[in-house]
């Protein structure tokens, strides 16, 4: 897509129940937005209809069925989306689809001894949330890469349903991260890691001009409860000890094969010009606690859960506004928010690390943490049709863990 076209889709269901596709990070109306209230039943078309608003980035697509969007999404009805811009096409950056500017979608999967998929549906599955034991990327295992070019472009999707990623080359050799969930950065950090939660992207570039290979990995941080968040991983795991000196299990991503060594290019210096946020724009600031009860077993925002006929807040058009995200419970939670991009303030009061000073839709909430971000809905308001917000650990999202808002 292009930042200020018009597109239309025509959407056909052919499975035997309902399913939706949410197109997630874009501005758009609620009617075309693929939450749970644009339901497609069997045999039917959803031809929706938007505005590209968004800036240059990757964004994607994935059922947001009512109570089902966990096993939709991990049996496959998810894919990424491309958004360029005049803006960025004015910079050198890597911008050749398949040869120097690849999109990475990572998804973790359970198998059976035939190869098929395993859905958990216990207590465990749905307080953790489902996680695999098989590694895909781009729907491949033991994905490799043949690089022409001395610089390489890869635009990272987390797109398990309950999986924290936290990536790295082997070797400790550095990344230059360029973008977050909503595009470019202002300018390129040098990073040795990139953690990544469920619906949560980033762009970074990586120097090949040495012509060695390279190969990308990832570990499964804690993520709460005295739980791992790794596990027994297929598909390119190996062990190996962490800084504290216990062993963890690291997952193959992708081997990257240069052709052979040539001259990099720099990056620009600077890459986008973002405003800082100003919280003295805000008129006013909206409260949201995010809670498992006992034994994961009342996800909520707020002390209600999920209910379909409930509008939980009413934000009118054009107002900025802070929204504080605070973690009740002893799990991480990405925090969605459709329909905007958004700049975040603060986590506890401390400035944000290098991935949050641009523009996001999903935001990372650890256990008894807050993190204020500044947002206002520029357009498309609907009294009646509601946008959602939830955390995107899809189990968590399907048990309740949602609420709905309006824009008028």
């Amino acid at each position: 897509m292009r930042r200020g076209e018009t597109v239309r889709f025509h959407i056909d269901n052919s499975l035997p129940e309902g399913a939706t596709v949410h197109w997630h990070g874009f501005e758009l109306p609620a009617a075309a937005d693929g939450g749970p209230h644009q339901l497609i039943a069997p045999g039917e078309r959803w031809s929706p209809s938007f505005e590209v608003r968004q800036r240059a980035s990757l964004y994607w697509y994935h059922s947001h069925l009512h109570r089902g969007a966990g096993p939709q999404v991990y049996a496959g009805l998810a894919a990424p989306i491309y958004v360029r811009d005049d803006e960025e096409d004015r910079l050198d950056l890597p911008s050749d689809y398949g040869v120097d500017d690849i999109p990475l979608i990572v998804q973790d999967r359970m198998l059976d001894k035939s190869g098929r998929l395993i859905y958990p549906s216990g207590m465990h599955a749905q307080m953790m949330g489902v996680r695999g034991d098989h590694m895909f990327v781009n729907g491949t295992q033991n994905a490799v890469f043949e690089a022409q070019s001395s610089r390489l472009r890869l635009r990272i999707l987390n797109g398990s349903n309950a999986r924290f990623y936290n990536f790295s080359l082997e070797g400790n050799r550095p990344m230059q991260l360029i973008a977050s969930d909503g595009g470019l950065l202002d300018r390129a950090h040098s990073i040795r890691s990139l953690k990544l939660a469920p619906g949560e992207r980033a762009q970074v570039v990586l120097d090949l001009s040495e012509g060695r290979p390279l190969r990308l990995i990832a570990n499964s941080p804690e993520n709460g409860m005295g739980m791992m968040g790794g596990g027994m991983m297929g598909g390119g795991m190996m062990g190996r000890r962490n800084d504290a000196g216990s062993s963890e299990q690291t997952s193959k991503i992708l081997d990257i094969r240069p052709a052979g060594s040539a001259s990099a290019l720099p990056l620009p210096a600077q890459l986008a010009s973002l405003t800082p946020p100003d919280p003295s724009l805000a008129i006013r600031t909206r409260r949201f606690v995010l809670d498992m009860g006992m034994m994961g077993g009342g996800m909520s925002i707020n002390g209600a859960t999920m209910d379909m006929n409930v509008i939980n807040e009413r934000v009118p058009v054009g107002q900025w506004e802070i929204w504080e995200i605070a973690n009740a419970s002893m799990m991480a939670h990405p925090f969605h928010i459709h329909n905007v991009q958004f700049q975040v303030l603060d986590r506890d009061g401390q400035v944000p690390p290098p991935l949050e000073t641009g523009f996001k839709d999903t935001i990372v909430v650890n256990p008894r943490e807050q993190v204020r971000v500044l947002l206002r809905f520029e357009e498309n308001t609907d009294p009646d049709l509601p946008y959602m917000y939830h955390c995107h650990i899809l189990e968590h999202e399907d048990a309740g863990m949602m609420g709905q808002f309006v824009v008028v």
